[in-house]
């Protein structure tokens, strides 16, 4: 089988809140809409975003009612301060500030205006 390119799902009460947040903050791009529902894509990131109204009659009947929850969504960046520091700058709440793990991982996290975390990783050489 060849996959193509990847997509992820998320339900959401506000689909056009968090369209507008992962338009303006994050380079993504809307390729299709209908009501309650849009797909986003990202020149660099291979995949789509797509966001679902909570309750929409195309969802799985025992989906319909829940909510994104439990999940981080997570994007690899070349340069994590400077991302932080950009959205920072345009008015984006960081929600877990820039930290340095230490297996080589350092990261922050946002969250979008529906409770949607959205993780930035930039891969470092682990300490010794």
């Amino acid at each position: 089988m060849k996959i193509n390119r990847s997509a992820v799902s998320l339900t959401v009460e506000d689909v056009a809140a968090s369209a507008a947040f992962f338009s303006e903050h994050l380079g993504f791009r809307e390729e299709m809409s209908a009501d309650g529902f849009v797909s986003l894509g990202h020149p660099d990131a291979g995949m789509n975003v797509v966001l679902l109204r909570r309750g929409l009659e195309v969802l799985p009947a025992d989906f319909r009612d829940q909510h994104a929850a439990g999940l981080i969504l997570a994007f690899t960046v070349d340069d994590a301060a400077a991302a932080e520091a950009r959205l920072k700058e345009a008015g984006v709440e960081i929600t877990m500030p820039l930290l340095d793990e230490p297996w080589g991982e350092r990261l922050f996290q946002v969250t979008d205006p529906n409770g949607l975390v959205v993780q930035f990783v930039q891969w470092l050489t682990p300490q010794a």
